[in-house]
Protein backbone atom coordinates (compact mmCIF):
# COMPACT_ATOMS: atom_id res chain seq x y z
CA UNK A 1 0.00 0.00 0.00
CA UNK A 2 1.45 3.35 -1.04
CA UNK A 3 0.65 6.79 0.74
CA UNK A 4 2.62 9.11 -1.45
CA UNK A 5 0.58 9.47 -4.92
CA UNK A 6 -1.51 12.88 -3.77
CA UNK A 7 1.78 15.04 -2.61
CA UNK A 8 3.99 12.60 -4.12
CA UNK A 9 6.73 15.98 -5.52
CA UNK A 10 6.11 17.94 -2.23
CA UNK A 11 9.41 17.81 -1.10
CA UNK A 12 11.15 19.12 -4.31
CA UNK A 13 13.11 22.32 -4.39
CA UNK A 14 12.01 25.17 -6.40
CA UNK A 15 10.35 28.54 -6.30
CA UNK A 16 6.66 27.55 -6.15
CA UNK A 17 7.67 24.73 -3.32
CA UNK A 18 8.80 27.49 -1.58
CA UNK A 19 5.90 30.12 -1.47
CA UNK A 20 3.56 30.17 1.03
CA UNK A 21 0.29 27.51 0.99
CA UNK A 22 -1.92 30.79 1.47
CA UNK A 23 -0.20 32.68 -1.87
CA UNK A 24 -0.49 29.83 -3.87
CA UNK A 25 -4.13 29.15 -3.17
CA UNK A 26 -5.26 32.99 -3.52
CA UNK A 27 -3.13 32.60 -7.16
CA UNK A 28 -5.00 29.88 -7.98
CA UNK A 29 -8.47 31.06 -7.06
CA UNK A 30 -8.26 33.61 -9.17
CA UNK A 31 -6.55 31.93 -12.16
CA UNK A 32 -9.25 29.52 -12.30
CA UNK A 33 -11.96 32.56 -11.73
CA UNK A 34 -10.15 34.32 -14.75
CA UNK A 35 -10.51 31.40 -16.80
CA UNK A 36 -14.01 30.60 -16.06
CA UNK A 37 -15.41 34.44 -16.81
CA UNK A 38 -13.32 34.28 -19.86
CA UNK A 39 -15.21 34.20 -23.00
CA UNK A 40 -15.07 31.28 -24.79
CA UNK A 41 -14.39 32.94 -28.23
CA UNK A 42 -11.28 34.69 -26.92
CA UNK A 43 -8.63 31.95 -27.81
CA UNK A 44 -5.85 34.22 -27.48
CA UNK A 45 -6.53 34.62 -23.71
CA UNK A 46 -6.55 30.96 -23.25
CA UNK A 47 -3.44 30.48 -25.31
CA UNK A 48 -1.83 33.58 -22.73
CA UNK A 49 -3.35 30.83 -19.83
CA UNK A 50 -1.56 27.84 -21.30
CA UNK A 51 1.56 29.91 -21.24
CA UNK A 52 1.31 31.18 -17.48
CA UNK A 53 0.82 27.51 -16.31
CA UNK A 54 3.68 26.29 -18.26
CA UNK A 55 5.48 28.71 -16.94
CA UNK A 56 4.61 27.82 -13.49
CA UNK A 57 5.32 23.91 -14.51
CA UNK A 58 8.34 24.62 -15.73
CA UNK A 59 9.40 26.85 -12.01
CA UNK A 60 8.27 23.93 -10.04
CA UNK A 61 10.54 21.40 -11.43
CA UNK A 62 7.63 18.50 -11.75
CA UNK A 63 7.80 16.43 -14.48
CA UNK A 64 5.51 17.45 -17.15
CA UNK A 65 4.69 13.91 -18.05
CA UNK A 66 3.21 12.87 -14.08
CA UNK A 67 1.15 16.56 -14.40
CA UNK A 68 -0.47 15.50 -18.07
CA UNK A 69 -1.13 12.36 -17.02
CA UNK A 70 -3.16 13.23 -13.92
CA UNK A 71 -4.91 16.05 -16.00
CA UNK A 72 -5.94 13.61 -18.65
CA UNK A 73 -7.31 11.35 -16.29
CA UNK A 74 -9.99 13.63 -15.11
CA UNK A 75 -10.65 15.01 -18.88
CA UNK A 76 -12.87 11.41 -19.62
CA UNK A 77 -15.38 12.89 -16.52
CA UNK A 78 -15.48 16.07 -18.20
CA UNK A 79 -16.22 14.80 -21.48
CA UNK A 80 -18.66 12.33 -20.58
CA UNK A 81 -21.17 14.84 -19.54
CA UNK A 82 -20.13 17.48 -22.00
CA UNK A 83 -20.04 15.48 -25.23
CA UNK A 84 -24.01 15.53 -26.12
CA UNK A 85 -24.36 19.46 -25.82
CA UNK A 86 -23.06 19.81 -29.87
CA UNK A 87 -26.54 18.57 -30.51
CA UNK A 88 -28.77 19.57 -28.06
CA UNK A 89 -27.74 23.45 -28.32
CA UNK A 90 -29.35 25.66 -30.37
CA UNK A 91 -28.34 27.79 -33.12
CA UNK A 92 -27.09 27.38 -36.58
CA UNK A 93 -26.76 23.62 -37.53
CA UNK A 94 -22.78 22.71 -38.53
CA UNK A 95 -23.44 18.91 -39.75
CA UNK A 96 -26.54 16.29 -39.91
CA UNK A 97 -25.63 12.75 -39.28
CA UNK A 98 -27.84 9.19 -39.46
CA UNK A 99 -27.37 7.29 -36.49
CA UNK A 100 -29.08 4.20 -36.80
CA UNK A 101 -32.46 5.20 -37.34
CA UNK A 102 -32.18 9.35 -36.03
CA UNK A 103 -30.87 11.95 -37.43
CA UNK A 104 -28.88 14.21 -35.35
CA UNK A 105 -27.87 17.98 -35.86
CA UNK A 106 -24.37 19.36 -34.87
CA UNK A 107 -24.99 23.19 -34.08
CA UNK A 108 -21.97 25.87 -34.32
CA UNK A 109 -23.26 27.43 -30.40
CA UNK A 110 -23.04 23.58 -29.04
CA UNK A 111 -19.49 23.25 -30.20
CA UNK A 112 -18.69 26.25 -28.79
CA UNK A 113 -20.05 25.56 -25.50
CA UNK A 114 -17.76 22.29 -25.73
CA UNK A 115 -14.57 23.84 -26.81
CA UNK A 116 -15.55 26.57 -23.86
CA UNK A 117 -15.86 23.71 -20.85
CA UNK A 118 -13.06 21.38 -21.89
CA UNK A 119 -10.77 24.44 -22.28
CA UNK A 120 -11.92 25.97 -18.87
CA UNK A 121 -11.76 22.59 -17.54
CA UNK A 122 -8.39 21.68 -18.52
CA UNK A 123 -6.80 24.57 -17.66
CA UNK A 124 -8.49 24.56 -14.12
CA UNK A 125 -7.24 21.19 -13.61
CA UNK A 126 -3.65 21.71 -14.43
CA UNK A 127 -3.36 24.70 -12.22
CA UNK A 128 -5.02 22.85 -9.57
CA UNK A 129 -2.63 19.91 -9.69
CA UNK A 130 0.20 22.54 -9.70
CA UNK A 131 -1.06 23.69 -6.14
CA UNK A 132 -1.78 20.24 -4.85
CA UNK A 133 1.50 18.76 -5.91
CA UNK A 134 3.65 21.43 -4.57
CA UNK A 135 2.21 21.52 -1.12
CA UNK A 136 2.23 19.00 1.40
CA UNK A 137 -1.17 18.58 2.35
CA UNK A 138 -0.87 19.23 6.37
CA UNK A 139 0.58 22.51 4.59
CA UNK A 140 -2.27 23.20 2.48
CA UNK A 141 -4.94 22.73 5.31
CA UNK A 142 -3.46 24.84 7.54
CA UNK A 143 -3.33 27.34 4.61
CA UNK A 144 -7.25 27.09 3.69
CA UNK A 145 -7.63 27.11 7.75
CA UNK A 146 -6.23 30.38 8.02
CA UNK A 147 -7.85 31.54 4.59
CA UNK A 148 -11.28 31.01 6.96
CA UNK A 149 -12.40 27.88 4.85
CA UNK A 150 -15.07 26.28 6.53
CA UNK A 151 -13.49 23.88 9.20
CA UNK A 152 -15.94 21.70 8.38
CA UNK A 153 -14.59 21.13 4.58
CA UNK A 154 -11.04 21.13 6.20
CA UNK A 155 -11.90 18.13 8.38
CA UNK A 156 -13.32 16.59 5.61
CA UNK A 157 -10.47 16.68 2.88
CA UNK A 158 -7.81 15.72 5.91
CA UNK A 159 -9.53 12.65 6.62
CA UNK A 160 -10.27 11.63 3.29
CA UNK A 161 -6.35 11.94 2.29
CA UNK A 162 -5.71 9.76 5.46
CA UNK A 163 -7.76 7.07 5.23
CA UNK A 164 -8.06 6.93 0.94
CA UNK A 165 -5.27 4.69 1.71
CA UNK A 166 -7.25 2.40 3.71
CA UNK A 167 -9.92 2.15 1.45
CA UNK A 168 -7.79 0.99 -1.02
CA UNK A 169 -6.27 -1.11 0.61
CA UNK A 170 -9.41 -2.96 1.60
CA UNK A 171 -10.16 -3.07 -2.08
CA UNK A 172 -7.85 -4.62 -3.26
CA UNK A 173 -8.40 -7.65 -0.24
CA UNK A 174 -11.68 -7.73 -1.50
CA UNK A 175 -10.98 -8.20 -4.88
CA UNK A 176 -7.92 -10.80 -4.52
CA UNK A 177 -10.80 -12.21 -2.19
CA UNK A 178 -13.44 -12.38 -5.03
CA UNK A 179 -11.04 -13.52 -7.75
CA UNK A 180 -10.06 -16.59 -5.43
CA UNK A 181 -13.05 -17.55 -4.98
CA UNK A 182 -15.36 -17.18 -8.58
CA UNK A 183 -13.43 -18.67 -10.93
CA UNK A 184 -15.26 -19.31 -14.12
CA UNK A 185 -18.08 -17.52 -12.69
CA UNK A 186 -20.38 -16.36 -14.81
CA UNK A 187 -20.45 -12.23 -15.96
CA UNK A 188 -23.80 -11.85 -14.19
CA UNK A 189 -22.52 -13.34 -10.75
CA UNK A 190 -19.79 -11.14 -11.39
CA UNK A 191 -21.76 -8.26 -11.59
CA UNK A 192 -23.46 -9.32 -8.16
CA UNK A 193 -20.25 -10.18 -6.62
CA UNK A 194 -18.94 -6.31 -7.43
CA UNK A 195 -22.35 -4.73 -5.91
CA UNK A 196 -21.86 -6.91 -2.96
CA UNK A 197 -18.45 -5.93 -2.61
CA UNK A 198 -19.35 -1.88 -2.82
CA UNK A 199 -22.26 -2.17 -0.28
CA UNK A 200 -19.69 -3.93 1.59
CA UNK A 201 -17.16 -1.26 1.38
CA UNK A 202 -19.68 1.24 2.20
CA UNK A 203 -20.73 -0.54 5.72
CA UNK A 204 -17.21 -0.75 6.42
CA UNK A 205 -15.88 2.80 5.61
CA UNK A 206 -19.08 4.08 7.60
CA UNK A 207 -18.17 2.02 10.80
CA UNK A 208 -14.42 2.73 10.38
CA UNK A 209 -15.23 6.49 10.35
CA UNK A 210 -17.65 6.13 13.73
CA UNK A 211 -14.97 4.31 15.65
CA UNK A 212 -11.86 6.74 14.32
CA UNK A 213 -14.03 9.64 14.93
CA UNK A 214 -15.04 8.71 18.75
CA UNK A 215 -11.55 7.92 19.43
CA UNK A 216 -10.61 10.62 18.35
CA UNK A 217 -13.31 12.93 20.33
CA UNK A 218 -11.74 10.90 23.44
CA UNK A 219 -8.29 12.20 23.03
CA UNK A 220 -9.25 15.89 22.56
CA UNK A 221 -9.43 16.52 18.82
CA UNK A 222 -10.76 19.64 18.27
CA UNK A 223 -10.88 19.82 14.35
CA UNK A 224 -7.96 22.58 14.05
CA UNK A 225 -5.62 21.89 11.15
CA UNK A 226 -1.88 21.50 12.37
CA UNK A 227 1.86 21.87 10.18
CA UNK A 228 5.05 20.88 11.49
CA UNK A 229 6.41 24.68 10.30
CA UNK A 230 4.41 27.65 11.02
CA UNK A 231 2.96 29.18 7.89
CA UNK A 232 5.04 32.84 7.35
CA UNK A 233 4.94 35.27 3.91
CA UNK A 234 8.10 36.06 2.70
CA UNK A 235 9.84 38.65 0.39
CA UNK A 236 9.40 36.13 -2.96
CA UNK A 237 5.59 35.87 -1.58
CA UNK A 238 5.33 39.39 -2.15
CA UNK A 239 7.05 39.34 -5.60
CA UNK A 240 5.25 36.23 -6.97
CA UNK A 241 2.04 37.75 -6.28
CA UNK A 242 2.35 40.75 -7.73
CA UNK A 243 4.27 39.30 -10.96
CA UNK A 244 1.64 36.29 -11.52
CA UNK A 245 -1.28 39.21 -10.70
CA UNK A 246 -0.04 41.59 -13.30
CA UNK A 247 0.08 38.99 -15.70
CA UNK A 248 -3.83 38.03 -14.99
CA UNK A 249 -4.45 41.61 -15.08
CA UNK A 250 -2.61 42.02 -19.06
CA UNK A 251 -4.34 38.90 -20.12
CA UNK A 252 -7.71 40.42 -19.00
CA UNK A 253 -7.03 43.77 -20.57
CA UNK A 254 -6.31 41.81 -23.69
CA UNK A 255 -9.67 39.97 -23.25
CA UNK A 256 -11.33 42.98 -23.09
CA UNK A 257 -9.67 44.75 -26.13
Amino acid sequence: MQHGFIDRYSDLDSLIHRLDPRTKLIAILTFIIMVVATPPTRWQAFACYLALITALLLLSKLPISFVLRRSLVVIPFVVLIAIFIPFFAGGETAGSYNIWIWQVSVTHNGLLILWNVLIKAWLSILSLIILTATTGLASLLKGLEQLRFPRTMIMILSFMYRYIFVTIDEVMRMQRARDSRSLGASRVRQIKTVGNMIGTLFIRSYERGERVYQAMAARGYDGQARALAELRLARQDTYFAVAFGLALAIIGFMTLL
